[in-house]
């Protein structure tokens, strides 16, 4: 990364933040985090008969097979009298994963504003800071997102290993699509965060590089700033000499080195009468 110039980190980390925040958007708004199937296995041949399939995200709850095959409840509500649950265990599972839903939400906000504020320092790379700040939004977006995913896995593997075994009942699960495009929003997110981080430290860099030596500066003169002496305190500026001030001394000196008048004598009277 220390060989990228300021352009490349730009658009990495625009593209990084873009693609974090499309896919964490998406993954939030659908409900393909988790697939579940029960049924139960018969004795004759040892084949199973699927009893309750069905696809959940943060919002929403869809069965895709059994007596409630095609029909989609919200999440608060799938647990009702009149939605089929086969087991408890299912229902406990669908209920213990909202505690994730809040992180996922908070960790959209914040790479929506890590990406407004990225957007903006680029527009303007005099304002140095801004790629600091995008950048903490992005880092925080993602960390906000694997503390959800960490407490869904979380939720789900606890009911899982308080299932009781049988030997006439299987259950499985998967996660989904919506899921993998979440974990894959953490490490865009994580990436774009360090990619705005190490443009802030290359700007200022640069910044500092260009930036004058104090010494080219007049003396310091206040205690106000550094350079403010020169400000405050005019009239011992140096100055050159002006074209006025030239032309004066050269007639002075002109004045001076010039030969006096000649004088004639007073008892020499000089005629200028014609007789």
């Amino acid at each position: 990364m220390s060989n990228c110039s300021s352009r490349a980190l730009t658009l990495l980390s625009s593209v990084f933040g873009a693609c974090g925040l499309l896919l964490v958007g998406i993954a939030v708004s659908t409900d393909y985090w988790l697939y579940m199937e029960e049924g139960i296995v018969l004795p004759q041949n040892q084949t199973t008969e699927v009893k309750m399939a069905l696809h959940a995200g943060l919002w929403r709850v869809c069965f895709v097979a059994g007596r409630e095959k095609g029909r989609c409840v919200a999440s608060e509500f799938f647990h009702g009298p009149d939605t089929d649950i086969v087991t408890e265990n299912t229902a406990n599972i669908l209920k213990t994963i909202r505690s994730a839903t809040p992180f996922p939400m908070v960790s959209l906000f914040l790479v929506f504003t890590a990406f407004v504020i990225s957007n903006i320092g680029h527009i303007r790379p005099q304002r140095t800071i801004l790629a600091f700040v995008s950048g903490i939004f992005f880092i925080l977006s993602g960390l906000s997102l694997v503390v959800g995913l960490v407490l869904y896995i979380s939720s789900i593997n606890d009911e899982v290993m308080n299932r009781p075994s049988s030997s006439e009942q299987y259950f499985h699960y998967r996660y989904g699509w919506s899921f993998a495009f979440a974990a894959s929003s953490f490490l865009l997110k994580e990436g774009a965060g360090v990619m705005s981080v190490y443009l802030f430290t290359k700007r200022y860099a640069e910044e500092e590089m260009y930036r004058p030596h104090p010494a080219f500066y007049r003396p310091r003169l206040s205690d106000c700033s550094d350079y403010s002496g020169q400000f405050l305190h005019p009239e011992v500026w140096h100055r050159g000499r002006s074209p006025s001030d030239i032309s004066s001394d050269v007639s002075i000196q002109m004045t001076q080195n010039y030969p006096p008048a000649i004088k004639y004598p007073d008892h020499i009277h000089i005629s200028t009468s014609p007789c």
